[in-house]
């Protein structure tokens, strides 16, 4: 049987991994089709434990491109929990020197190591958008790194997310290889708006994880 995979994402403030839940409640593990992620400004109503807002709540809370005059982070990551109606902030999330946020279970082994790509839709063809750098990588928005063996560092600079070039993906088991057992790999991510964005607009790029079976 194929190795399937489980996102899991660490819900509470404390750097832990999965396997070290004391209360089996401190990662999210169960998502409906429906579920996404929201990156926002915040405000009152796009905050943790809000109901899921409306356009006209995200963008009251989107993100002022006129004050930004160097490249400047967004600074609080949602899931949206559709089957509750409510935002869950991922606390852990972003640049701070944060290992156990992000976890990718394996029931078992894969033929190649698992990597995670940004895509600009579900067909996982293209990398055009502005949020990941107009076809341009190197100038995406979205960055990630690998921790599953070690801690990002603080401020960390991490890959640029888009398509699936070498230099533009994440290795998510440090670069060591296809999965010989079950386990568990982790990784950070964050959003980072380059100076010189002036032009509000949605962007709704798809984060997966890419990998080959036995």
């Amino acid at each position: 049987m194929a190795t399937e995979m489980i996102l899991r994402i660490n819900r509470s403030s404390t750097d832990k991994a999965y396997a070290d839940q004391l209360s089996g409640e401190d990662y999210y593990t169960s998502f409906e089709s429906g579920d996404k992620f929201i990156f926002s400004e915040g405000s009152a109503v796009v905050a943790d434990g809000e109901a899921i807002p409306d356009e006209v709540e995200l963008n009251r809370a989107a993100i002022d491109l006129s004050g930004i005059v160097t490249s400047y982070e967004v600074p609080h990551y949602f899931l949206a929990d559709s089957s509750a109606n409510l935002l869950r902030e991922i606390a852990l999330a972003g640049s701070e020197d944060n290992q156990w946020v992000f976890a990718c279970s394996f029931d078992g082994d894969t033929a190649s190591e698992p990597q995670l790509e940004a895509w600009d839709d579900s067909d996982l063809d293209s990398f055009i958008t502005q949020a990941l750098g107009l076809g341009t990588p190197a100038n995406s928005w979205y960055s990630a790194i690998c921790t599953t063996t070690s801690t990002p560092g603080a401020s960390w600079t991490g890959t640029k997310l888009a398509g699936s070039g070498a230099s533009n993906v994440v290795l998510l088991n440090d670069g060591s290889g296809a999965l010989s057992v079950a386990t568990d790999l982790y990784f950070n991510l964050k959003i980072v708006i380059p100076s010189g964005i002036t032009v509000p607009s949605i962007q709704t790029p798809v984060l997966c994880v890419t990998y080959t079976t036995t």
